[in-house]
């Protein structure tokens, strides 16, 4: 029974640490070891629970690639909260004229936050006690595709938590290709004959949907948070500290972000984006605009198809010239 349980705590230490390393890797771009001492702790954990079968849980980091090929169909599920759509603005004027309308019955200086869009396929990621179980894509916003396999592929979404703050956690983001990797996928698919994919957003998509998880492994996906469908377990203010939240228990998050105190900085952070989206790693389709504060977000409240206080800047680049 010692020795048992001195295999269990190895096993558990081995993943912790190549969990701790993923993240710094992955999330932050700030490795501590080299490819080959990654390497060889991998290895160890491998050996060590090939020869103790009984040890293997879903959220080891060896079980990232399943062994199977997925159904031909992929399963349909229920969004617990509707995934909804976001309203566009195609001008400034129509941020402007947002702004006004969601002033109406508040009083002083609204605090903003504003994220790329970044040009890939929602998806949502369900953790239980910490472990990831499910995920899905959006699909028509009430019902998506159970794509939990071809997730827990992409590196940078943690299937352990790094820490266990939430009974239950439902994280939701995009998932894209990278330019660079894009360019080299599309060539590796030219080179053995296969017709390349038009933009990132279509290879992002194909890639995830694919009924193999292991040409999903192949891809190069990466996933950064963007909002959530349901945190129990712990208060959440704003979306800026939802973030700051999904930073410490392992999610990636995108670092063209910002708090804008009133309208004018949401403007001048918008032509931020508009003069810099050519140096961004990844593709954009314009960038997103939210109340920061939770319970201003309550009091503007939704439509039948979307939040009332937050609003899709779409293909800015064009329009607020």
């Amino acid at each position: 029974m010692e020795q048992t349980n001195s295999i269990e705590k190895q096993i558990e230490d081995l993943r912790n640490q190549i969990r701790h390393h993923d993240y710094l890797y992955y999330c932050l771009d700030n490795p501590e070891i080299s490819d080959f001492e990654y390497d060889k702790l991998f290895k160890q954990l491998q050996k060590l629970e090939n020869e103790n079968p009984l040890f293997i849980t879903p959220d080891s980091p060896t079980q990232r690639v399943s062994g199977s090929v997925v159904s031909s169909t992929f399963k349909q599920v229920k969004h617990n909260t509707p995934m909804l759509s976001l309203d566009n603005s195609y001008s400034v004027e129509d941020v402007f004229a947002w702004n006004e309308r969601i002033k109406k019955n508040l009083d002083g200086d609204i605090e903003f936050i504003v994220e790329p869009k970044i040009d890939g396929l929602s998806a949502s990621l369900t953790y239980i006690n910490g472990s990831f179980v499910s995920g899905a894509t959006r699909g028509d916003g009430e019902y998506g595709e159970d794509i939990t396999e071809n997730l827990k592929t992409i590196k940078n979404i943690p299937l352990k938590l790094l820490k266990n703050e939430s009974i239950l956690c439902e994280i939701r983001g995009e998932v894209y290709i990278n330019k660079k990797d894009f360019q080299q996928l599309n060539d590796s698919l030219l080179d053995g004959g296969v017709t390349k994919f038009a933009n990132p957003r279509n290879a992002a998509a194909g890639s995830l949907r694919q009924k193999n998880p292991k040409i999903t492994a192949e891809r190069k996906l990466s996933f950064y948070v963007h909002s959530f469908g349901q945190v129990q377990g712990i208060e959440l203010n704003k979306h800026s500290e939802f973030l700051d939240f999904c930073s410490k228990i392992g999610f990636p998050i995108q670092k063209d972000i910002k708090v804008c105190k009133n309208i004018k900085e949401v403007i001048d952070f918008l032509m931020y984006l508009q003069e810099n989206r050519d140096n961004l790693p990844y593709e954009i389709d314009g960038a997103v605009v939210k109340v920061n504060d939770y319970n201003l977000q309550k009091i503007i409240g939704y439509t039948n198809k979307s939040p009332k206080w937050a609003i899709r800047s779409y293909n800015f680049k064009c329009n607020f010239a």
